[in-house]
């Protein structure tokens, strides 16, 4: 899957999974992430609002999501 970022440099890690779907609300985004269930760039990411940018992946429920 790929999140192709337009008029914006970045977007929140919570934001995204919200923006796709991958959960219903922004607060079960915080959850996912704070119980340690999101990887970005292989490594597994506890900060809510991590600025994603173009090259970076985010892994979560088995999907990975390309920023570009």
């Amino acid at each position: 899957m790929e999140f192709k970022l337009t008029d914006h440099d970045h977007i929140p890690l919570n934001n995204l999974l919200k923006v796709l779907n991958l959960v219903e609300t922004g607060g079960e985004a915080n959850i996912r992430i704070t119980d340690r269930e999101v990887k970005v760039n292989g490594a597994i990411e506890t900060q809510k609002r991590k600025k994603l940018r173009p090259g970076d992946v985010v892994e979560f429920q088995k999907k990975k999501i390309l920023i570009s």
